[in-house]
Formats: structure tokens, sequence, C-alpha cells
């Protein structure tokens, strides 16, 4: 670990002297390309320092325990031994967390789709519901999150709606989002005062960067426009604006209407046509790696049924993590930090025991 460790020093003092060079500036793709990893590098080189910083420290108090004879001295150097090795063992497990392999999707953008399941109009009324809770959630980390499709029921629900969340490290905290969602309360409609059960699908998609080749040969889509249904402006019901994209081989079916122009939705429709058929292809491969899928939390079968929202309790359980938290109300709003900070912290755990019987 620690060879590697001071292979990273020397690539993160190689990136700042290119940095510093003025060449860089005529090349802003690779001025870019080093700023970026220089700043993921800067938390493991600063952990680093410090660890450096405590060994030299400790042997610094084990030197002065050898060779001093005054009491109040070797007290002295005998408590500063011991919060350097504490230090120690806490720079470890940070440094171990800092070098577990980083996903490559976490620094993008995220396209979520939510799906009404069992339960019919509550399923629909759910599905609204979680969907204003990742906008709340996004809205406090100060993303955007920008509409690409929807179909609405007449009570406010909604059978579907696909959205964009951009915001630096949003794949990082919404992956773990994927997977079925429960509801267990009262439905408004229902009088005799039973609670239901209902269910949603959340399937969270990073966004395809541009320098990634997603071939998609013309024959495998039909492109068919129309008039975009349901509430719009001038224009959007009234013109041939609506995009929907069909792909053959995979039957994946993309329908954007959000936008007046014909353009804006079909460039909306291809976009989401290659991150889903990216993610297609990234289910594959975690598909083929069954150990890296079992080594990590909430990133892989999107039939598992993730977490539960009980209203007549006031409490959401996540079941990954065996995580009851009693405050509904505020996840509802958006308040998710405690649950995705945990589950982060499980994954990163169950990673390190992978790592560690790798050693």
């Amino acid at each position: 670990m620690f060879d590697q460790l001071d292979s990273v020093m020397l690539h993160y003092e190689d990136i700042q002297r290119e940095l510093a060079s003025p060449d860089i500036a005529s090349n802003q793709k690779r001025f870019r390309s080093l700023m970026k990893e220089q700043s993921d590098l800067a938390p493991l080189v600063a952990a680093y320092g410090e660890y450096r910083d405590c060994r030299q420290a400790a042997e610094d108090s084990l030197q002065m325990l050898e060779e001093e004879s005054d009491e109040e001295m070797r007290e002295l150097a005998k408590e500063e031994l011991a919060e350097s090795r504490k230090r120690i063992g806490e720079l470890e497990e940070q440094i171990k967390i800092l070098l577990l392999p980083k996903d490559p999707n976490d620094d993008k953008n995220v396209i979520v789709e939510i799906r009404a399941g069992a339960g019919g109009d509550e399923a629909a009324l759910f599905a609204a519901e979680i969907y204003r809770m990742y906008v709340h959630y996004a809205e406090g980390r100060g993303w955007k999150s920008e509409i690409l499709d929807f179909e609405e029921i007449g009570i406010g629900g909604m059978k579907s709606v696909s959205f964009m969340i951009r915001g630096q490290g949003a794949y990082s905290r919404m992956k773990y989002e994927s997977g079925v969602h429960r509801v267990q309360r009262v439905p408004a409609t229902e009088s005799g005062g039973r609670i239901h059960t209902s269910t949603i699908t959340v399937a969270v998609i990073p966004e395809v960067d541009d320098d990634i080749v997603i071939d998609i040969p013309e024959k495998d889509v039909r492109i068919d426009v129309m008039r975009a249904s349901g509430n719009g402006g001038q224009c959007v019901n009234t013109t041939d604006s609506a995009v929907r994209l069909t792909h053959y081989p995979t039957g994946i079916v993309i329908y954007s209407q959000t936008e007046k122009s014909q353009l804006q939705n079909k460039a909306k429709a291809w976009a989401l046509l290659r991150s889903k058929l990216y993610d297609l292809e990234m289910q594959k491969r975690h598909d083929e790696e069954a150990d890296l899928r079992r080594s990590q939390i909430g990133t892989g079968d999107r039939s598992e049924k993730i977490r539960t929202y009980n209203f007549p309790q006031g409490r959401v359980t996540d079941h990954r993590i065996k995580l009851t938290l009693y405050k509904i109300d505020a996840i509802m709003n958006g308040d998710l930090d405690e649950i995705l900070d945990s589950l982060t912290a499980a994954d990163q755990a169950a990673k390190l025991l992978k790592m560690n019987g790798e050693y």
C-alpha cells in the first residue's frame, strides 16, 4: 500500500509541475484533465502527508523516551506518542478508503427514471412524491433538475417520470437509489382506514460523456414525430414537436415532448438512448463480475426491494443496511443525507473487507 502511495505522491508532483508550465495554457483539454486529476488526488496526498508527519512525530517521541531522564519530559513524550499512534491508526483507515477504486461514473450527471408499480393510483401518487423528494434533495445540494419525460394521472400522480440531475458527484450519491421503493399508508381514497402497500421502481443511470463512443447504427432506430400530449402551452400541443425513438435490438422506447422544438426533443431523446445503452453495457459487466456486484451496496439488482416508507409509524427503513429512521416527513422533503451517508459508509466497508482479503 505504501509503495503505491509513494508513486501517487510522485505523480501528484508531476501534475503540479506540468500545471505550472506556461505551455499548458495552449491545451485547454489537457489543462482541465490535469486540474480534475489534481483535485481527485489532493485528499489522498494531504492524508498521506499528515500520516508521514505523525510517523515522524512517533519516532521522535520514542527517541526522547530512550534518551530523556527527566520524568516530566518523559511523560510529555508518552502523551505525544499516544496521540501520534492514535492519529496514525485513523489516517491508515482514511487512506485505505481513499485508495479504493473509484467508480468512473461518480462525478457524472444522472438520469433518474421513476415508474409506478403495484398499487394503481396510489403507486402513481407515491411516484410523484418520490420525484419531488429527489428534486428537493438536488436543490439542497445546489444541483439542477430537468424533466425529460412524464406520464401523469388526473389526481396528481405520475405513472412514470424521467428527469436529469446535473451536479458535481450526482451519480456518487444517487446511485444508491436504484431499486424497488415500497410505501405503506392509508390511501386518501380508502374509506375503511386500511393500510395499503404499493411499490414504485427507481433506476439511476449515469449520463454518457461525449467522448464515450456508443455505436447506434441508424437502421437500428425508428424515429417517429407527433404532437405532444398532456399539459402544454402554445406550440407544444399544436406542432409535431414530440419525438419517439424505438431501438429495435433492445426494445427500448424513448419519448421526448417537453421542449417546443422537435430538434431539441430529438437531441434529448438521443442523449437518453445513449445513456440507456451505456447503462445496459455497465449492467452486463456487473453481471459478469459477480464478486464486484456482491461487494457493492445498491448499484446492482434493480428488482431488489431497497426501502420501505411507513407513514402510520413515521419511519423509513433501508433494508440493505438495516437502517430505520423515524423522520419520514423530513426525508420526503429531501433530507436524504443520513441515509446516503450510511449507504456510502457500508459500501466502503464492504469494499475494504474485500481489499484486505486480497492483501
